[in-house]
């Protein structure tokens, strides 16, 4: 055998896995290997770990205590609810009640902070200034201090039920809460909602034709005025053509307290109070930092073509700054749903509030009910963040 070509091999051999391992994607992938396996490790420390200690309290663990008997009242319910349902049935309440102060919250805040986020670049003084302390004072003092403020210093301090101030004809406001007339339906009110979802869906179709057709010919139609026009007049014809099937049942005042109607809690007036005026400064900078970042030649060029100030703020302006104000608008939003856990600081039955405090307390599942709880919001805020991202590309500038 030649030594030669034997050393030669050897080389080769010894070269080949040099390069193997000064291979950026060999080692790349062996170090996510490493870590993963660690990760595992560290997991399985901690749930070999509250196994023990569970099994050590004589606690046992598992899912099984959902389908036990809760046993406890909740003053706010969408669902119906007694103290004879289970704790998975208490588990929707709470569910239910986070989403109604999300939903709601996001909304108000959304235009709240829309009409001040606007105002702070308003050519009046005394707007501007307003929508400037407004924005300066709730977002620099924290979110629970506002919270205790709306439900001890406002809300707690109203006048008794027989001294309740009437805002409106039938809606009544004291330290029990907001008295609403309760709407009665009859056989025949489901043509008025189909009717209203028929209108809602031509409103739709009719704002997309009216774009299409502008950005064809550049002629604008009322999409706006004619949407509006038809969600109201639609189901007022409904109404009257299946006889009227909806009426209001009035309060009324019988010994200490109301009877009838709708009762909006103080708990919820003011959690919902607390988000939307927070959330709604940051999102009022959002606005603001949006539109400035449209360039000045964008309103100039607007008013030479004969736009109003509120035209061009409309058609000009606010299309383009918002492909800058989504994606931090995002993050408020989601916010906003993280913050609804403060209701617990106050008393109003939110998933935490029932589910990680009642629910866990009584049953001593720790670990099932944090986990569930933690996965709850993680699957709220990731269908926030998917819808609003969904949003974003269809805002975004498409090049031709």
């Amino acid at each position: 055998m030649n030594p030669v070509s034997s050393a030669g091999s050897e080389g080769a051999g010894n070269g080949e896995r040099a390069s193997w391992f000064y291979n950026p994607q060999v080692r790349g992938a062996v170090f996510q290997v490493l870590v993963i396996l660690a990760l595992l490790g560290v997991l399985a420390f901690f749930a070999y770990n509250a196994k023990t200690n569970l099994e050590r309290a004589g606690i046992a663990s598992g899912l099984g205590f959902l389908s036990e008997r809760a046993g406890f009242d909740i003053s706010q319910s969408l669902i119906a609810y007694t103290n004879d349902n289970t704790y998975f049935r208490a588990f929707w309440v709470g569910l239910t009640n986070t989403l109604l102060v999300a939903v709601i919250g996001v909304f108000f805040a959304t235009i709240i902070g829309f009409v001040v986020g606007v105002a702070r670049l308003s050519h009046n003084f005394v707007i501007r200034q307003l929508a400037a302390i407004y924005v300066e004072t709730l977002r620099n003092i924290p979110l629970l201090l506002q919270l205790l403020f709306w439900y001890k210093a406002v809300l707690s301090v109203l006048p008794s039920p027989r001294r309740s101030l009437e805002p409106l004809s039938g809606v009544y406001l004291n330290n029990r809460g907001l008295i609403l007339p309760e709407v009665i339906r009859e056989p025949g009110s489901s043509l008025i909602f189909l009717a209203l979802i028929a209108a809602i869906a031509v409103a739709i179709g009719i704002s997309r034709w009216a774009r299409k057709r502008q950005q064809e010919t550049g002629e604008q139609f009322p999409s706006f005025l004619v949407g509006l026009g038809l969600i109201i007049v639609l189901p007022l014809l409904a109404f009257f053509a299946s006889g009227m099937p909806i009426h209001f049942e009035y309060a009324e005042l019988k010994g200490f307290n109301f009877a009838g109607g709708v009762v909006v809690n103080p708990e919820f007036m003011a959690l919902l109070l607390g988000l939307s005026l927070y959330t709604a400064s940051f999102i009022a900078e959002i606005v603001r930092a949006g539109i400035l970042a449209v360039a000045h030649g964008q309103t100039e060029a607007a008013y030479s073509l004969g736009l109003r100030p509120r035209r061009t703020l409309q058609l000009v302006i606010i299309p383009q700054a918002m492909r800058v104000i989504i994606p931090p608008l995002t993050s408020q939003y989601l916010n906003l749903i993280k913050n609804s856990s403060l209701a617990v600081a106050i008393g109003y039955p939110d998933l935490v509030a029932v589910f990680a405090g009642t629910v866990l307390n009584q049953t001593g599942q720790a670990v099932e009910v944090i986990i569930i709880t933690m996965l709850v919001y993680l699957i709220i805020s990731l269908i926030t963040s998917s819808f609003m991202n969904w949003y974003n590309r269809r805002m975004a500038l498409v090049e031709r």
